[in-house]
């Protein structure tokens, strides 16, 4: 698997997503201006990843305050945790990795700044390594859904390159993959930024499984004549009622499998779900520039001076969704009793930063 965030010698690096799949590069942060930049522009993207990058982004902010008094140190971290969650609004992940990062911060109150940076490295570190065995678990979970012969669609890029491990929707396709079963994967092309031509399609080409990219509009047809039989998307947020923000266009995935009676689940770690907003009207939609879609890469595609309307996100009603695949295995309807049961143990967190 390619590594797309990597913490070594305190120097965080990311993979750059944005010039994929034409150059591999990988770039060196410099400080947290640099890591909210990269989330924002999508050179780091993807729920999981973004846990991830959050926890190294804020201790890479912190790693110049260490002089200072510990309880001036962790308010200045509050502030750069909130500076560094506004870079993406929508995927929870970002926020519940910054929250752990500040509340690890606060057990720590009585030790000397550069004791809690140190302990934080650790917490960061655990952050990564727990994201790689939440993917493997979210595999070894939904791997039973894909048989000999499935034809599963998948929209967006929920793979590897979204994650530090092998990704959540793709985890099931990794793991069938690797125990020998054969089957094939539809890719999404996802405009406007196609991260399903891009991300996607390239990283199951690498790992020798057979996908077929098509483009968004395709996808109907497609189930018409009987090639999908099985669609597994990510998600950024799923509201406590089960209602799902993913990537724009996977609502219209879910009405079209629920017209040709097509299964359709979300893979997601447990941080994914958002018990404190209680249905998908709460969720925050990210807004994008209007070049994403007047352009096709450097190419304009739209007229000048034409108005753009570009949410990044929509919202899956829970009524069209068949399970979420969990770490923890799968959870079906009723959703809003079910959520609430898993969660039940969970310490309930401040919903801010």
């Amino acid at each position: 698997m390619i590594e797309t965030i990597s913490w070594k010698n305190e120097t965080l690096t990311f993979l750059d997503q944005t010039k994929l799949p034409v150059e591999v590069t990988y770039e060196k942060q410099k400080n947290i201006e640099q890591v909210w930049d990269a989330i924002k522009q999508l050179r780091v993207r993807g729920a999981p990843a973004l846990g991830v990058a959050g926890a190294y982004g804020i201790l890479l902010g912190m790693k110049d305050k260490q002089e200072l008094p510990s309880d001036a140190f962790i308010s200045e971290m509050k502030k750069e945790a909130s500076y560094l969650s506004s870079s993406r609004p929508t995927a929870v992940n970002l926020s519940w990795g910054l929250k752990r990062m500040v509340a690890k911060a606060g057990s720590l109150k009585d030790r000397t700044s550069r004791e809690i940076w140190t302990e934080l490295e650790k917490e960061a570190v655990s952050i990564h390594m727990e994201d790689k065995e939440l993917c493997r678990r979210i595999g070894e979970n939904g791997k039973e859904l894909i048989k000999d012969g499935t034809g599963v669609l998948t929209h967006c890029n929920a793979g590897a390159l979204c994650a530090t491990g092998i990704g959540t929707a793709t985890a099931p396709m990794y793991t069938a993959f690797s125990e020998g079963r054969s089957f094939k994967v539809y890719a999404d092309e996802t405009r406007p930024l196609l991260q399903g031509a891009r991300l996607t399609s390239w990283e199951l080409q690498q790992a020798g499984i057979d996908v077929t990219l098509i483009c968004d509009d395709m996808a109907a047809f497609m189930m018409s004549k009987g090639f999908i039989n099985l669609v597994i998307t990510g998600t950024d947020r799923v509201a406590a009622n089960g209602d799902t923000a993913n990537k724009i266009g996977t609502m219209g995935v879910a009405i079209l499998a629920n017209h040709f009676h097509i299964p359709f689940y979300i893979a997601c770690p447990s941080s994914t779900f958002d018990m404190h907003t209680p249905a998908g009207d709460g969720i925050p939609i990210e807004e994008r520039g209007a070049d994403e879609v007047l352009f096709f890469g450097e190419r304009r595609t739209g007229p000048e001076g034409m108005k753009v309307r570009n949410p990044a996100f929509d919202v899956t009603p829970n009524e069209l969704i068949t399970g979420f695949i969990t770490e923890n295995g799968i959870v079906r309807p009723p959703f809003a009793e079910n959520l609430r049961s898993a969660f039940a143990k969970q310490p309930q967190e401040s919903k801010n930063v």
